[in-house]
């Protein structure tokens, strides 16, 4: 069997190949640096590499990030730490308004090579303030790239295809996932693996209904079509990786296998990525081969209450999936 590999280290490998392979990486934000990182993601890499290429910033997302989207234009190629998504908001005009737009407005004339990267979504007991999902918000946004992680693999893969492009890349990781541990083939062990950004993955074939989930959920997807796969039910489980550009080919397919499909996401329902497949479905080929409605299967549509049970009511369960599949499939 392959070495199983945290999601934590694989991010740091990738971080770690980076940084070494080309001069012009570097990596800033919170803790980055000395505290080996807030989620010890850079551990080690300050030692390693110096103060020039992993740089510890005050608590000002919005200058921080300034400088990072000013690096960029200026040839350089910023990963740009935030200890959580959420505290992305403090600096959303440098991500959308001075990054996302400025190749388009420049005709071309300065990319913005840079990643944003780190938590977004629910973690555990951190309430409103510190669990949402931004996946929706960034993948509203023409000029950006959004990708958002589960396994080991989806992790090194595309935050190193994430660091290589030449366009601002939004990456999405998942707090809860940092130290879970994951398979890695021998080839994503290569310091020349890469997840080619805006390809999914179907993680589990099957024949009777499409799951499609990105980031944390896609394992809940797992368990439940391992339950479901004991009553006979095969669902197909698909890994997004990608949220934008959404690989909507590999949801089409599979559509057309099973005729059946139910989408799963731990952020809020309206106008969400589930919202987004089911309309691109909708207006495609695929929609002919549907014999029942598509389902969503969301986050609740409330600020993340504080209370252990109010959360895990809030969050998407296996039993939830299972509940979804069933209802779609009239049994």
């Amino acid at each position: 069997a392959s070495p199983q590999v945290t999601v934590r280290d694989a991010l740091n490998q990738a971080l770690d190949e980076e940084l070494e392979r080309d001069e012009r990486v570097f990596l800033l934000g919170e803790e980055v640096a000395q505290y080996d990182g807030a989620y010890k993601i850079s551990r080690g890499l300050w030692k390693k590499y110096g103060d020039k290429r992993v740089i510890d910033t005050p608590i000002s997302e919005m200058g921080f990030t300034g400088i990072a989207v000013g690096a960029a234009m200026a040839g350089l190629r910023p990963v740009c730490e935030f200890m959580t998504f959420n505290f992305s908001m403090q600096a959303i005009d440098q991500v959308i308004n001075s990054a996302a737009k400025t190749c388009y407005m420049s005709a071309g004339a300065i990319a913005v090579p840079i990643v944003f990267r780190g938590p977004n979504g629910a973690s555990a007991g951190v309430a409103a303030q510190h669990s949402q999902c931004f996946a929706a918000w960034y993948g509203h946004c023409p000029g950006l790239k959004v990708v958002s992680p589960w396994s080991s693999e989806d992790a090194k893969g595309l935050l190193k295809a994430s660091i290589r492009d030449d366009n601002p890349v939004v990456m999405l990781e998942n707090e809860l996932l940092y130290g879970v541990p994951f398979e890695m083939s021998e080839q994503a062990q290569s310091k020349d693996f890469i997840v080619p950004i805006g390809k999914a993955k179907i993680e589990r074939q099957g024949t009777h209904v499409t799951l499609v989930s990105h980031s944390r959920p896609v394992g809940h997807c797992l368990e439940a079509a391992a339950v479901l796969a004991k009553e006979g039910v095969e669902c197909e489980v698909i890994n997004l990786r990608t949220i934008r550009p959404m690989d909507i080919e590999t949801v089409e397919a599979s559509v057309v296998k099973t005729n059946h499909l139910v989408t799963v996401e731990g952020g809020w329902p309206q106008f969400g990525v589930g919202a987004e497949i089911c309309a691109r479905i909708m207006e495609g080929s695929a929609f002919n081969y549907l014999d029942a409605p598509a389902v969503r299967v969301t986050g609740a549509d409330v600020p993340m209450p504080y209370a252990k049970i109010l959360e895990d009511n809030c969050i998407p369960q296996v039993k939830d999936i299972i509940f979804a599949v069933k209802k779609t499939l009239n049994i």
